[in-house]
């Protein structure tokens, strides 16, 4: 029965949770990150100078409209651990990239 309603406390997290407009950032496993919600100019140098400040960054890359070229605003960030993708989740959830 706990576990039914711890379950469902997350169910209800989930659903009422509102998305941040700017940038939403969701955890692929314990080191890759889903990024998205990014500028249309923003490219992989730029993604991986926004995040180098939590880790090291393995691979930055912004993900390309096959016919346009153009950014389709979402990307993915891998670092060499999970701790440094946790630190990445909790600073920059949320956050606007400037450059």
């Amino acid at each position: 029965m706990a576990f039914a309603n711890k379950i469902g406390s997350l169910i209800k997290q989930v659903v009422y949770m509102k998305p941040s407009i700017y940038q939403a950032i969701r955890c692929m496993s314990s080191s890759k990150l889903f990024v998205g919600g990014l500028s249309y100019s923003t490219d992989d140098q730029t993604l991986r100078e926004a995040f180098s400040g939590y880790g090291e960054v393995v691979e930055a890359r912004v993900i390309l409209d096959r016919e346009t070229g153009r950014s389709r605003g979402f990307g993915f960030i891998t670092f060499t651990s999970g701790e440094e993708a946790s630190a990445a989740i909790t600073a920059m959830d949320g956050k606007v990239l400037f450059y």
